[in-house]
């Protein structure tokens, strides 16, 4: 079985619900980032020993929150000695506008994988776009680059569409079984 790592930061409790939701998926180790943007103290040697990492953020302002940016700004250590070079890498976010600009945090996400040296898995599930598509199906958001939840900014944590949770549960699934095969090689 392959070793997953979910690092993610929420503001309010909708991002750790999808942190918990992947994490469920992939059998993974789910560990948060701080209000002051800090990691449990051996939060660094995890993400070493990891086969795939998956970053977690809320969208803010058209980007991930910066206790986020400030754990990717910290991650040049590991870049220096290419540590996570050929690790799988994935993402999911969250914010409270339907676009709310969540593919700029994933793509973020993305970024911060190939500098790494990294290797990027999309969702690989097809968007709910018919007229029989509901709020509550399968990445009704319809995001390819991973996995996105609609949150408005009155919802408490605990209102998060059921479809969104079931679609970071399965994109767990997908990076577990993505990360067992390329540990194999």
């Amino acid at each position: 079985m392959a070793d997953v790592v979910v690092i993610f930061h929420s503001g309010y409790g909708h991002t750790q619900r999808l942190a918990q939701a992947v994490g469920e998926g992939a059998a993974a180790e789910v560990i948060a980032i701080d209000a002051d943007g800090n990691l449990p103290a051996d939060a660094w040697e995890r993400l070493l020993a990891a086969d795939a990492i998956v970053f977690g953020a809320p969208t803010y302002m058209g980007g991930p929150s910066w206790q986020f940016k400030k754990f990717a700004d910290a991650s040049s250590k590991p870049w220096f000695v290419q540590a996570w070079k050929d690790k799988l890498f994935a993402g999911f976010t969250s914010s409270a506008a339907t676009n709310g600009d969540k593919f700029s945090t994933l793509s973020y996400f993305m970024t911060l994988a190939m500098q790494h040296g990294g290797v990027w898995i999309g969702n690989g599930m097809l968007p709910a776009n018919t007229k029989a598509g509901q709020r509550n199906d399968i990445n009704w958001i319809g995001s390819y680059g991973g996995a996105m939840s609609l949150s408005p900014a009155d919802a408490s944590p605990a209102e998060i569409a059921p479809g969104d949770l079931e679609t970071a549960r399965r994109f767990g699934e997908r990076i577990a079984l993505a990360a067992a095969r390329w540990s194999r090689r």
